[in-house]
């Protein structure tokens, strides 16, 4: 009788540690997946910010058709979800984006708002990225890591 109940109690505490594991495994999961979606949210908010500065008149602190001199604020570089800047080329690798308030500058018809995230991305080193490719009629967003 007592070989039985100790067997009981070493099955129960192996689908326990199990099941624990389980749990922790899908709560790190669910935080990237809150994270990237957060990010693309944020760029999508920093892009329309973007179209807005193309279609605003030069006399009125726009672009006049033009990207030219877009720029994020000092406040729109960084908050509790990531990091983020525009680049006029793609982004071409994982790597932590810095954050930058440099003006976009050449009469560019497409830029790219880019995003690093505080959690680990699916290549299990860097951060979860996204990026937006703004251009004059859309937004278009797309995974990295």
């Amino acid at each position: 009788m007592g070989q039985q109940q100790l067997l009981l109690i070493v099955l129960s505490v192996i689908i326990v540690g199990i099941a624990v594991s389980v749990g922790v495994n899908m709560f790190q999961s669910g935080a990237v997946d809150a994270n990237r979606q957060a990010l693309i949210s944020d760029v999508v908010n920093y892009a329309s910010k973007a179209q807005r500065h193309y279609r605003t008149p030069t006399q009125l602190g726009g672009g006049s058709q033009s990207f030219d001199q877009f720029n994020l604020g000092p406040l729109d570089t960084a908050n509790a979800n990531g990091v983020f800047a525009i680049a006029t080329s793609v982004p071409a690798n994982n790597s932590q984006v810095t954050g930058s308030i440099a003006k976009v500058s050449g009469s560019s018809g497409t830029i790219y708002i880019v995003a690093s995230g505080n959690e680990v991305g699916d290549d299990g080193t860097n951060p979860v990225k996204v990026y937006a490719k703004v251009t004059q009629d859309s937004i278009a967003t797309k995974l990295m890591n």
